[in-house]
């Protein structure tokens, strides 16, 4: 088990884009100690959100290209709504597929 003195000593510099963490007096830096003291503190959607910004650092953005055929084919579904195949459905076909 680690102790107090093994934890990393990197300061977090943070800087909230939304007002409701200022509001609720969030300071603006963090050891990585009260990081986790903290989280106890949360909602379990605050603590959900933290780890989703954590993770989109570690995950670079789409390409131009990339999301110019997210962007199509939300057009498209948008025009045709009916061409969407429920989740269940596509895992069938995926499972049949690949079950051969």
């Amino acid at each position: 088990m680690k102790s107090k003195r093994d934890e990393p000593s990197v300061k977090f510099s943070v800087k909230f884009q939304d007002e409701s963490a200022q509001r609720m007096g969030y300071p603006f830096g963090m050891s990585f100690t009260e990081v986790l003291a903290e989280l106890p503190t949360q909602t379990v959607s605050e603590r959900q959100l933290l780890v989703r910004r954590a993770l989109d650092l570690d995950e670079p953005g789409l390409s131009g290209k990339d999301d110019a055929v997210v962007e199509k084919r939300l057009e498209d579904h948008c025009r045709n709504p009916d061409s969407a195949v429920p989740l269940e459905e596509m895992k069938a076909r995926l499972r049949s597929l690949f079950a051969k």
